[in-house]
Order: structure tokens, then sequence, then C-alpha cells
């Protein structure tokens, strides 16, 4: 496939009959995906002057993400994404509002911590819902292929710009600027979403078969298998996270640790693009432990440098291994989730990564502190060969779908 042949496919996605009001109204709903927690964090900081308070407060809004990623994505499924949408925005913009008057009325710690785990739990996943809406609007192939990558493409931009944004509105007369606009943005983004004529059309039929028991997605080997390796980058990403930030640190230039991340994240959306429309291994259990090992043994490089300079090659390296794991991981569920259960098996990925970040970054933080940088590079690196190993152990699970997901459902034109 030709370059301009694979950007004729983006092209083809992003003008599919029915996309444009649902793709328009998601990049508003999704932009603030990485900016409305950190912005939490530095409001809540501000106010209380506590960093280990504002850290608590993060974590229960990131508890609140993993859960509610998976309960809307399971309610999503069974009766379409409009009135779940609509609901969870209604409430999320409540909780958003009481946890800024609980802010500025320096309630407790208990109390800001519970406001932070509903805000997360009821933050509008306008993001899964418009991951599941292309396996409705497009046919298995090359088109649907190029509007997975977008889907993982884009959110990689925005989780590139939440927490520029965030640094900017944290210099505004008031701190909290950055979590109203951040959530601001979220509510409108998904609300207009939900009430797009594309995606109202949606119903879902109640005698087709999907994911049963508590498990719901997560009932299936192979979406475990993908689970796996989802937390897999997760964790290795958890890791570097904190292990970059503290390179710089040390090297006298703090400001540079963002920047530096930054970094890997342009690599990563500029080889991602290429990727989505040339993926590679092309079978897709090969894929998922090719990828994550081929990222783990990248990150060992970041040991080597022993200047900020080098960091930063090093780091633009390791990147481009980032968003092509995202498009695989989107990708996949295809394959592995039970039939109608696209969007919680989404929020499964998102729930996984979102606990390999916590964890990674609770073991960086400990390395980088009483062993240096270095080993958490390492680390980071040999627990990413471990997970990729497991999942390789399970490719099997990982076959060729008996059905394309919601191939047969009532389409959303």
């Amino acid at each position: 496939m030709s370059h301009s042949s694979g950007l004729a496919e983006y092209r083809a996605a992003l003008t599919t009959p029915g996309a444009r009001g649902p793709v328009l109204a998601a990049l508003i709903g999704r932009m603030p995906i990485a900016m409305v927690g950190l912005s939490l964090l530095l409001y809540v900081q501000r106010a209380t002057g506590s960093f280990a308070t504002a850290g608590l407060v993060s974590a229960g809004a990131l508890i609140g993400v993993a859960v509610g990623s998976v309960l809307q994505g399971r309610i999503m499924d069974r009766i379409g994404p409009s009135r779940p949408l609509l609901v969870t925005s209604a409430v999320f913009a409540v909780l958003v509002t009481s946890g800024v008057l609980a802010i500025e009325s320096r309630a407790a710690t208990p109390v800001l911590i519970a406001l932070g785990v509903g805000i997360g739990l009821s933050e509008p996943m306008t993001g899964s819902a418009s991951r599941a809406m292309w396996t409705r609007l497009t046919p298995p192939g090359p088109t649907r292929d190029a509007a997975l990558a977008y889907e993982a493409i884009s959110m990689e931009v925005f989780f590139i710009l939440g927490p520029a944004v965030s640094g900017l509105l944290l210099a505004a007369p008031w701190a909290g600027t950055g979590v109203v606009v951040g959530a601001s943005c979220m509510i409108f983004g998904g609300v207009w979403f939900a009430l797009t004529p594309t995606i109202r059309r949606f119903r879902p039929a109640g005698d087709e078969p999907r994911g049963r028991g508590l498990l719901g997605a997560l009932g299936s080997p192979g979406m475990r298998t993908l689970a796996l390796a989802a937390m897999g980058f997760g964790v290795t990403i958890g890791f570097i996270e904190v292990a970059v930030p503290a390179a710089a640190n040390a090297a006298g230039n703090a400001p540079a640790g963002g920047l530096l991340l930054g970094l890997w994240s342009v690599s990563s959306v500029i080889f991602g693009v290429l990727y989505g429309v040339r993926p590679w291994p092309r079978a897709m259990r090969l894929r998922l432990p090719v990828l994550l090992a081929g990222f783990s043994l990248l990150l060992a490089l970041l040991a080597i440098p022993t200047s900020l300079l080098g960091l930063a090659l090093a780091l633009l390296v390791a990147g481009t291994l980032v968003t092509p794991q995202a498009t695989t991981h989107s990708a996949a569920i295809e394959l592995v989730a039970p039939q109608n259960t696209a969007t919680e098996a989404f929020g499964w990925v998102i729930t996984s990564v979102t606990l390999g970040l916590a964890f990674g970054q609770s073991v960086s933080g400990q390395l980088v502190e009483h062993v240096g940088v270095w080993s958490s590079y390492l680390a980071a690196a040999a627990v990413g060969l471990v997970f990729a190993a497991v999942v390789y152990a399970r490719r099997r699970t990982v076959g060729e779908p008996a059905h394309p997901i919601e191939s047969r459902s009532p389409a959303l034109v």
C-alpha cells in the first residue's frame, strides 16, 4: 500500500456517511481526557497546600475512571450510547460543581476523595462510544483499520495537549479554571455526540448474544489476553512517566521533563499514522506480544544516555511503538470480545492500561528514589518483556473471529 493510498483510507473513514457529526463531537468530548485529572490534582494542591491530599484525590478519580469505563461500556452495549452519555454528563456536571464547591470551602480530605471517585466514575466515556461506532459504520477492512488508527492517534495527541493546557490554565487567576474548562468540554462533547442522528438511531437487538456474568466481556479468554497486553503497556508507560521527569530534575532542568515526554509522543503519532494502514505482524495473535516486546527492548536504551539530549533521542526512538500498540489493542477487540460487547471491551482496555499506569508509577517512584533513574528504565523493560512472554504464551486465545463484532446488529444508518 502506498503512502497516498494509506492517507486515502483515513479520508474514507472520516468521510463515511453519518460520521462527521459524531467525529467532531467526540473530538471535543475526548480532548480533555488527560487534562481533567491533572487539573484536579493541581487545583487541590493549590487550594490545600498539600501534595499528599492532591495525590489521594487524583488517585480516587483514577479509580473512578477505571471502574466507570467498564460499567458505562456495558450499559451502552445493552441500550445504546445516547441515554448513558446524557445521564453521565448530567451527573458529571453535578459532581464537578460539588467538587469545586468542596475544594473552595476546604472540605475534609475524605470528602474530597469521595468526590474525586465520583467525578472519575461519571466521566462521560465518549471515547469508548466513538471507538465502538466504527464497527457499525464501516465494514471490516482497510477503512475500518484506518478509523481505529485515527481513534488511537487522536487520543495520543490529546495526551500531549492535555498536560500542556492544564499547565497554561494553572496560570489563570483562579486555580480551578482547568477543571471547569476540561469538564465543560467533556460535557458539551458528550451531549453533542449522544444527540447526533447517527448515534441516536442505534438500537441494539435484545436477542443478540453478549458477554454474560460479572466479568462480561472479560469472560472471553482472548479478551483476558488483550487486557494483559494493555496492562503491560500501561505498566511500562507508568515507569517512564516517573523516570523521565526525575532524570530532568537530576540534571538541574526540571521543566525539561514534560518536554521530553512530549517528544516521544510526537514520534509516536508520526509513526502511528503509517503503522495504522500498514500494521505488522499481520496476525493479531503475534502483533500483541511482538509490539510489547519490541517496545520493552527499546525502553532499555533509555538507561544508556548520560545527557538529556541523548535521552531525548532515545525517547524519540522508543516512542515509535507507543501508538501502534494502542491501535492494535483497539483493533484486537473485534477478534476477542464476545459479540455486541465492543464498548465494554474497550472499557476493559482503558481499565487495564489505567491499573498498569498506577502500578508502574508507584514502583518507578520507589526505584528512582532508592536505586537510581537508570534502574526504572531497566525495570520497565524487564516487566514489559514478562508481560509480552505471558501474552505470547496465550496467543492461541486470539484467533480469527467466528463473526465480525456487531456486523449483524442494526446499523446506525
